[in-house]
């Protein structure tokens, strides 16, 4: 049975999320945690002296989310009803990221599948603040899907990796699930600047090859290359659906991703993006 947590903003872009959980994982046995958190405008260190009627505010801001959740409730039972999968909702007064990471300590959860957009929307920006900060802090797998992406069953799965990891069973999982599921084929890339592989990445390398042996898979190399065009390249010349890559620490990924600043990324996704931590 897995569990699958879909924070929702009530937007398109995370119904959207939703609709590509629901979609992806249609022939498992699955709960769903529907999860909207809240922080009303007044939140800050004189909320606790307001008046009744100030405080009410919570309770109105509670209600009016316990009721859009319960309508994309109906919109689930109306497109994607499924005897497999159960249901359970939450409006919880936290941030996202605190929150999130409290559900998938307390339900074990295995996936979180969330929208990309920031409350911005602004163009530049690829993930909003919060897809970012989860990310870096969940201690399981994250799914972003792209706004507006729709769902085309993976066949083939772009892993980009720097085989800097002592691959364990947990962190190839979610791999060696969603290709063998969806009979997809994954394509390992490795971006170098030129220098051959040491002893430990080909250690590492043949580790990754014996989990993924019964699947279709390809290794590929690409040299003196940035890291994000190397990816759009392959991308933009060789299928893929599913971006899959493992948070390691001081790896590519986290020089890719966690700059200083969000709108600095500078690197255009358009396929759904599951991030898979390291260390759980």
């Amino acid at each position: 049975m897995k569990k699958i947590l879909l924070p929702t903003d009530f937007s398109e872009n995370s119904w959207n999320a939703i609709s590509y959980a629901l979609q992806l994982f249609k022939d498992e046995e699955c709960t769903f945690y529907l999860l909207n958190t809240y922080t009303p405008i007044v939140y800050h260190m004189e909320y606790v002296m307001m008046s009744a009627s100030q405080i009410g505010l919570e309770d109105v801001v509670k209600q009016q989310a316990l009721k859009s959740i319960e309508g994309f409730e109906k919109r689930i039972e109306e497109h994607y009803k499924n005897p497999k999968h159960s249901f359970k909702s939450q409006v919880v007064f936290n941030t996202l990221t605190l929150e999130v990471e409290e559900q998938v300590k307390e339900n074990q959860i295995d996936y979180v599948v969330m929208g990309t957009k920031g409350a911005t929307g602004a163009k530049e920006v690829l993930f909003g603040s919060n897809t970012v900060h989860i990310f870096k802090q969940a201690k399981c797998p994250v799914l972003a899907i792209p706004d507006s992406f729709e769902f085309e069953k993976p066949s083939h799965i772009l892993f980009p990796t720097d085989y800097e990891i002592d691959y364990s069973n947990k962190q190839v999982k979610p791999l060696v699930e969603l290709s063998k599921k969806h009979q997809a084929k994954i394509n390992i890339l490795n971006v170098s600047y030129g220098r051959d592989l040491t002893s430990d990445q080909e250690t590492n390398k043949a580790a990754l090859s014996t989990f993924l042996k019964d699947l279709k898979h390809e290794f590929f190399s690409v040299k003196n290359q940035e890291i994000t065009k190397a990816i759009s390249d392959f991308q933009s010349k060789t299928p893929a659906d599913l971006l899959i890559m493992i948070n390691n620490k001081h790896s590519f990924f986290e020089n890719l991703f966690f700059k200083s600043t969000i709108n600095q990324i500078g690197f255009h996704l358009n396929i759904p993006f599951l991030v898979v931590p390291s260390k759980s």
